[in-house]
C-alpha cells in the first residue's frame, strides 16, 4: 500500500493574520482525524508568506474521500474564507520514501 501526500499551497487572503488561519485550521482537526486513512498533518509558511498544508493519507481514496467531504464541514467555510483562491494549489502525490528521526 502506498501512502499519498495531500499537498495544498496557498496565500492567505488580505486581512487575514498567520496567528487567525492557524486557529482556523486546528478547528479542523477533528474532521481529519476522523476521516478513514489519515496518518499525517502538518501546516507551514514560507519565508515568501506562502503556506503549505500538507496532509498523509494511507491511500489514493481516502485522501480523495476527504477532499470531497471537506467543503461541507464547518470549518471550511472560515478557512476559505482566509485563503487567497487564486493562489490555492492542489495536488495528490504517492509517498515514495519517508524518514523519521
Amino acid at each position: 500500500m502506498t501512502h499519498v501526500a495531500e499537498i495544498v499551497t496557498f496565500a492567505l487572503a488580505n486581512g487575514t493574520t498567520p496567528e487567525e488561519f492557524v486557529k482556523l485550521s486546528q478547528a479542523s482537526e477533528a474532521f481529519v482525524r476522523s476521516a478513514p486513512g489519515f496518518t499525517h498533518r502538518q501546516l507551514s509558511q514560507g519565508e515568501d508568506g506562502r503556506w503549505t498544508d500538507y496532509v498523509v493519507w494511507a491511500n489514493m481514496q481516502a485522501a480523495r474521500d476527504a477532499a470531497a467531504q471537506f467543503p461541507q464541514q464547518d470549518c471550511a467555510a472560515g478557512m476559505m474564507a482566509a485563503i487567497d483562491p487564486d493562489s490555492v494549489q492542489m495536488r495528490h502525490e504517492n509517498v515514495l520514501w519517508k524518514m523519521s528521526a
